[in-house]
């Protein structure tokens, strides 16, 4: 029997003269397993990168959690429950659901200090706005000394609210006042800013003004500086006066960032309570009362607390914010689809 030992199979291949020549067929591929890459923890890399972003994020949540959202359950869970000081302390308050609610809405301080709210609000962000765009064109023009009294102008915001609302105080009394002082140097009389249930809402609102227009300034300066130097040349050029080019051009273009500045103002401005408490504490009979400080003679301003309804106030507070908050969400959602 005759044995055959079976060759590997040869390719035909040419030489440089053209002859047909046989050659070694290529070495076997040997198949070698991918390896699946590793970061330094010993992990794949997107795991790396799912724990790292978890690990920066856990402060961050655990931040909300403790000082957002528990203190959010807590005043609801206050709100809807009949709360004393014994219970409060025991915790074993029996469940209401809404008449704390009711309570609120039926109480003769409801619709006054409803009012006095939006009024403060209103003006507040009215005024605040308007003198801070003012002041922000003013000093846009790059003037010898503009960023000292700029400097000069964020005082009022930086002085703890105590130091302004005392302030405040003294100026506007009645007897010793600079204010009335003023007034007498003019030829008028005396006026009881704070004693007097017709001027003691104004007084708080100047008071707050005052304080909230530097905000306005710092923010609505920032955006001047965004628009283009060109557009105010061209609109020159071609004749504007410079209320037209306020109109056509700083106005429009500062339409984004004036809107977070009057969600912000909205939103501090519904809270005020450090400035009418030390100045009026919401009177004289309840002329300045605001849902704020109504808020906190009800859970605190009383030998008998009422708990839940200081809480029921206080969540109208957090309502009325939130609603506005998802209108401008709303607003800038179809400004950015435009």
């Amino acid at each position: 029997m005759k044995h055959t030992t079976h060759l590997p199979d040869r390719r035909l291949v040419r030489d440089r003269n053209g002859a047909a020549a046989t050659a070694a067929p290529p070495p076997a591929r040997i198949a070698h397993r991918r390896r699946r890459p590793t970061s330094q923890l010993g992990v794949p890399p997107g795991e790396a990168w799912g724990r790292a972003a978890w690990a920066f994020l856990a402060p961050v949540t655990l931040y909300l959690a403790l000082f957002y959202a528990y203190p959010l359950y807590r005043n609801l869970d206050l709100s809807l429950r009949n709360y004393t000081v014994r219970s409060f302390v025991q915790g074993n308050a029996p469940f209401t659901g809404l008449d704390n609610y009711q309570k609120v809405f039926d109480d003769p301080t409801f619709g006054p200090a409803l009012t006095h709210t939006v009024v403060f609000t209103v003006v507040c962000l009215f005024f605040q706005y308007a003198i801070g765009l003012a002041l922000a064109v003013f000093f846009n023009q790059h003037f010898r000394l503009s960023a000292t009294l700029r400097a000069l102008f964020l005082v009022p915001w930086l002085l703890p609210l105590i130091v302004s609302a005392s302030t405040w105080s003294w100026m506007l009394n009645s007897d010793s006042g600079v204010v009335n002082a003023a007034l007498h140097a003019v030829g008028i009389g005396p006026v009881n800013w704070l004693t007097s249930p017709e001027w003691s809402l104004t007084s708080v609102i100047i008071a707050n003004i005052w304080i909230g227009v530097p905000f306005n300034l710092v923010v609505l300066h920032s955006g001047l500086q965004s628009i283009p130097a060109s557009l105010y040349e061209a609109a020159a050029l071609d004749g504007a006066s410079a209320w037209r080019r306020f109109w056509s051009i700083t106005f429009p273009l500062l339409r984004p960032v004036s809107a977070i500045t009057l969600l912000l103002g909205l939103v501090y401005t519904l809270k005020v309570f450090d400035i009418i408490w030390i100045m009026t504490k919401g009177g004289p009979a309840d002329s300045s009362t605001t849902f704020a400080t109504w808020s906190y003679q009800l859970g605190f301003g009383n030998l008998l607390p009422a708990f839940g309804p200081g809480a029921a106030v206080g969540n109208l507070l957090v309502v009325a914010a939130l609603v506005f908050g998802l209108v401008y969400l709303k607003v800038q959602r179809k400004q950015a689809l435009a």
